[in-house]
């Protein structure tokens, strides 16, 4: 078999329906971390579909100062925000706020009717997540959960691959994402992300559901069992959960096995292995991509070229909006992933394995 005619086309936007818009999607972004400053706002402004109108933090400074680099018009701090102000001057809201904050910001956005592109988690916890998607559904207005890793292109030739049955009946997905999370993301061990109340979690839910998610994706297959361990040795996570291991059992039978660590050397792997051939993709949440194939006694190495999955992601939902068709993933899909990781910390908590109700 010549793999070659297998693993092409890394780089095709097969979503894309609109290329000149008239008129860009304006975003309002709340919450100006790290992410939004290093990679959302370089992705917007490289954007064909979208632009930055207004930025909106708890700090002035930071607002004022994060506007000017952004190119940002207006400015707001998050009282102003909810209060209504200078909506008129933005089509849709992108929300990286902590967790646990997410629902307070959807609600004042559908009130003004405003399409909503939220990080993921969806929220802190399952039943504020269900009150994110239902606060959008009674509105109308349309709802994206950034899985950033759905427009990487080559995890969505690894889907195709599995779906045109490449690697036979798919049996095991095996997915990793550990990082020092002091230093990839800040030294001060008072930040929100280790904070029980406003992130929910910490390995599991900001880390392992990229492997999680990754998989449900790849497979087009939901949840039906979990069962996961947590520990938590290092001082600064006495209220989250600073390594996890866990394993969830898909409805078509398939079985993942991901690891994930806030504390840790960074690595993030991520491989479907088959009845016939195996697919592997390392780095796969981190760096550039590599897709690994083998079949029939053949392997392929192929380096994806490099695609900025922020200019993707952000350039989908602005067509979706400008074609006026429901983006993927949506918020009944993102509530999945926040019950199997329920599942998955009451499974280390109970020592049982867990159901996952989709």
């Amino acid at each position: 078999m010549q793999l070659t005619n297998h693993l092409t086309e890394f780089t095709r936007r097969d979503w894309q329906t609109v290329s000149d818009p008239d008129e860009k999607i304006r975003f309002a972004l709340i919450g100006l971390g790290w992410f939004t400053t290093e990679r959302v706002i370089p992705a917007i402004q490289k954007s064909d579909l979208c632009e930055v109108s207004t930025v909106v933090s708890g700090s002035s400074e930071k607002a004022d100062k994060v506007g000017d680099e952004a190119g940002a018009e207006y400015r707001l701090g998050y009282d102003e925000f909810h209060a209504g102000e200078a909506n008129e001057r933005y089509d849709a809201v992108y929300i990286a706020t902590p967790n646990a904050t997410h629902l307070n910001f959807v609600e004042s956005a559908a009130d003004f009717g405003k399409a909503v592109l939220c990080e993921k988690p969806l929220e802190a916890t399952t039943a504020r997540a269900e009150k994110v998607v239902k606060t959008c559904g009674n509105a109308g207005i349309t709802l994206m959960v950034g899985y950033r890793m759905h427009t990487n292109p080559a995890v969505r030739r690894m889907h195709e691959l599995v779906r045109e049955g490449f690697v036979g009946d798919p049996v095991l997905v095996e997915g990793a994402m550990c990082q020092n999370v002091f230093e990839m993301i800040s030294p001060d061990p008072n930040q929100w992300r280790l904070d029980a109340d406003l992130a929910g979690g910490s390995a599991l839910i900001d880390l392992g559901i990229y492997p999680l998610n990754t998989a449900r994706f790849v497979l087009d297959s939901n949840p039906v069992s979990a069962q996961g361990t947590t520990k938590s040795p290092h001082e600064h996570f006495s209220e989250v959960d600073q390594h996890v291991s866990f394993e969830v059992e898909f409805e078509n039978g398939v079985t993942a096995a991901c690891v994930a660590s806030q504390y840790a050397q960074q690595r993030s792997q991520f491989s479907v292995i088959g009845t016939e051939g195996s697919l592997r993709l390392e780095p796969a949440f981190f760096g550039e991509a590599q897709l690994t194939a083998e079949r029939d006694g053949a392997k392929a190495d192929f380096s994806v070229e490099p695609v900025n999955e922020e200019v993707a992601e952000f350039d989908y939902f602005a067509d979706c909006l400008l074609s006026g068709r429901d983006p993927e993933p949506g918020g009944e899909h993102a509530l999945v992933d926040m019950r199997t990781i329920e599942a998955i910390y009451e499974s280390a908590e109970r020592g049982r394995r867990e159901s996952v109700e989709v």
